[in-house]
């Protein structure tokens, strides 16, 4: 079963092609790292599965539905989405704001009933920001915004989340709590895109790996048969000493 797909994705601007020939599918319980330096095209590509920018050519589709032909409404059902960063327009608490990720299931004219506030409830304790749920989201730090986005993706209880670089911000122990949450909910059959500049990460958290290079999507694997020293220079202009132990990997940079 496929809950999205890009059917050869062309995304040019002016002359410049940012992205060539995209094609892809995601499924049920999918963990999906997408790989790539700075410019490769991530977010870009995100944002066209999101429907938030059209594709030059190709479409996108939801259970075989392009998403031209669906409502924003009707593609907030199926999507969730935590960008990089967010500035809302007034000074919402952070319960307001994960409130927020109702409003494709309720409208704008019904009130939040027991269930809408149980299930706010519920994502600021995944996230453990219960104790900043009256405060004001502009006053937060970078990191605890960046919960706060995920907890409002979590309300939306869209079938696929995607999330531009959720590790920044967060310290060691949240980007565990995170990789660990995430897992739980590909567990549960919804599927995960994550984009990410930490490959150790998607070494350790996914079970594939997209790699974008140069606007192309060069890989779309499994992580330990995707991600190595060799895409590691190719990727970051880096070289590194690959150590494989005990069923992990790590990279070590070296001149």
């Amino acid at each position: 079963m496929t809950l999205l797909q890009a059917r050869r994705l062309n995304y040019r601007i002016g002359l410049r092609t940012v992205l060539n020939d995209i094609s892809l599918h995601i499924h049920p319980g999918d963990n999906i790292a997408l790989l790539g330096a700075n410019g490769a095209g991530k977010s870009t590509l995100l944002k066209l599965l999101l429907g938030l920018l059209k594709p030059t050519s190709g479409c996108v589709a939801i259970d075989d539905l392009p998403l031209a032909q669906l409502s924003r409404r009707h593609i907030a059902r199926h999507l969730a989405y935590v960008p990089q960063s967010h500035v809302p327009s007034f000074p919402y608490t952070v319960e307001q704001i994960v409130s927020q990720g109702r409003l494709p299931t309720t409208g704008l004219l019904r009130a939040a009933d027991s269930v809408d506030k149980a299930s706010v409830q519920q994502a600021l304790q995944d996230l453990d920001i219960t104790h900043l749920q009256v405060r004001l989201y502009t006053e937060l730090s970078g990191g605890e915004r960046q919960r706060v986005l995920i907890a409002r993706a979590l309300v939306q209880q869209a079938r696929v989340i995607i999330l531009d670089e959720p590790l920044t911000g967060l310290d060691y122990g949240q980007q565990a709590r995170l990789a660990t949450l995430l897992q739980r909910l590909a567990d549960q059959g919804l599927a995960v895109l994550c984009s990410s500049h930490h490959p150790e990460q998607a070494l350790a958290c996914a079970n594939r790996v997209l790699v974008l290079d140069g606007g192309q999507l060069i890989a779309d694997g499994a992580p330990h048969a995707v991600i190595d020293s060799a895409l590691m220079q190719r990727l970051y202009q880096v070289r590194v000493r690959q150590i494989d132990a005990h069923g992990q990997r790590f990279f070590i940079p070296f001149t």
